[in-house]
């Protein structure tokens, strides 16, 4: 429960800087992956070969030089899978949070919503909020002493918590309300469905019935607060959240392979997630009858998205770039870099949150939180990572990371649970710094 992702994000900007040594960095020829990262891909074949995964898919960028894709295996563990590539499909989960994130800094930017702005300006069911005086174990409450404001939303210290985090009397009230906010497989989602809110704005409101965990901006607790975000986006937006991420992010930025529902002409680009029996992976969504392939109730703001390293790797390049990519302006330079600082309200800290969530663990370099994703607050050990480091990982393995400093980024893309199962982040961050010393000059 404890792999750091952030641990993980050292050794790439290490990498990074060790490699380029205040050189200009030699590009490898345009060969195989094979040649390009040796270390990378011969991990990644021992990965499949020692039947850790099925499949895996990294995509680590330094500047705006091209890209290096590394992959292995299939997208199941069946002999006739398709290969996993650059453009297969995954359910990236919490990685969705930075997305969602990004798409309130455009709002933010433009003066649709205030980043103090109080969350009920754009939903009035949370004008009056309530704080659970022992939440594991009754429902008991006293009055919030100050609104939950769009900040708070954006950092995870509005009160609100997660399913997958609640525990006792709150728990049963989320579940009682149906504030699930994710997909997991189409064999349990009837039952999900049942209960879950059907509309967006629904989901919103009936969060807004629960008592919260804590007072607005006194605590750091992983929630569904970027899911709630996605409904002021629509609602600030003026139109529904999934088409604003669609319009404002994803067609400017040529991310064709970003979906919150899989075409099924498409499904055969979907990997399978699995879950881990001691050793053995068990299938938990297969692609061909994947939950993915059906509309969601709703589009999930902090765990909706299906899409390949591809695509990752151009939204984070982007951001490396303060808000650019190809010519094509998303965001003002401003605007990223607030972002990706520490926007914690002030007095909270960051500690971390279990591996197996996708997020992060703090360790000895002091760490923020920015708009949906963990900022580094200082150089870590060396100056490696760069103050500013941003990253945030998803459940079932995902991992990504940009270094504004450095301009080094990474996506690495798997799907099984638990996300921290392998000391994948770690090794194969190692692996990279050791192929990106091949290219000093």
């Amino acid at each position: 429960m404890k792999r750091n992702m952030i641990a993980g994000l050292a050794l790439v900007a290490l990498a990074a800087t060790a490699a380029i040594g205040g050189q200009a960095l030699q590009p490898p020829a345009p060969t195989t992956q094979t040649a390009a990262l040796p270390q990378t891909q011969a991990l990644f074949d021992g990965y499949v070969r020692d039947g850790k995964m099925p499949g895996i898919v990294a995509a680590f960028g330094v500047g705006d030089r091209p890209t290096w894709f590394v992959s292995a295996g299939r997208l199941s563990t069946k002999a006739e899978a398709a290969p996993a590539t650059p453009d297969s499909l995954w359910r990236v989960y919490s990685m969705t949070k930075p997305v969602t994130a990004m798409a309130a800094m455009i709002l933010i930017e433009e003066g649709k919503i205030g980043l103090d702005d109080p969350v009920a300006k754009y939903i009035p069911a949370f004008a009056t909020m309530r704080v659970a005086t022992s939440p594991e174990t009754s429902l008991a409450s006293v009055p919030a002493e100050r609104p939950i404001t769009i900040r708070m939303l954006l950092t995870h210290t509005s009160g609100l918590t997660y399913n997958i985090i609640a525990k006792g009397a709150l728990l049963k009230e989320y579940e009682r309300l149906g504030i699930l906010p994710a997909e997991v497989s189409a064999s349990v989602e009837p039952a999900m469905r049942r209960t879950r809110a059907p509309t967006l704005a629904a989901f919103a409101d009936r969060v807004a019935q629960a008592p919260l965990i804590a007072q607005p901006g006194t605590a750091w607790n992983y929630s569904v607060g970027l899911d709630v975000m996605g409904r002021v986006i629509e609602v600030a937006g003026g139109m529904p959240f999934d088409r604003f991420v669609d319009t404002r992010i994803f067609a400017p930025l040529r991310m064709t392979s970003s979906f919150w529902t899989v075409p099924r002409s498409q499904a055969r680009r979907l990997a399978t997630n699995y879950a881990f029996t001691g050793d053995a992976l068990v299938p938990l969504d297969p692609a061909a009858t994947s939950v993915y392939l059906q509309p969601p109730s709703f589009p999930y703001g902090g765990a909706g998205l299906v899409m390949s390293a591809r695509d990752y790797d151009r939204f984070l390049h982007m951001l490396a770039d303060e808000g650019t990519l190809d010519g094509v302006r998303i965001m003002k330079p401003e605007t990223v870099r607030l972002a990706m600082s520490n926007l914690l309200p002030a007095g909270v800290t960051f500690g971390g949150v279990g591996g197996a969530t996708g997020g992060a663990t703090a360790r000895a370099t002091p760490m923020g939180y920015g708009a949906g994703g963990s900022v580094y607050l200082a150089d870590g050990p060396g100056g490696m990572p760069s103050k500013g480091t941003y990253g945030w990982g998803g459940a079932a393995g995902t991992v990504a990371f940009v270094d504004p400093v450095k301009k080094v980024r990474g996506t690495i893309m798997v799907n099984y649970f638990p996300a921290d199962r392998w000391p994948l982040r770690q090794e194969a961050v190692a692996a990279f710094a050791a192929d990106m010393a091949r290219f000093r000059r």
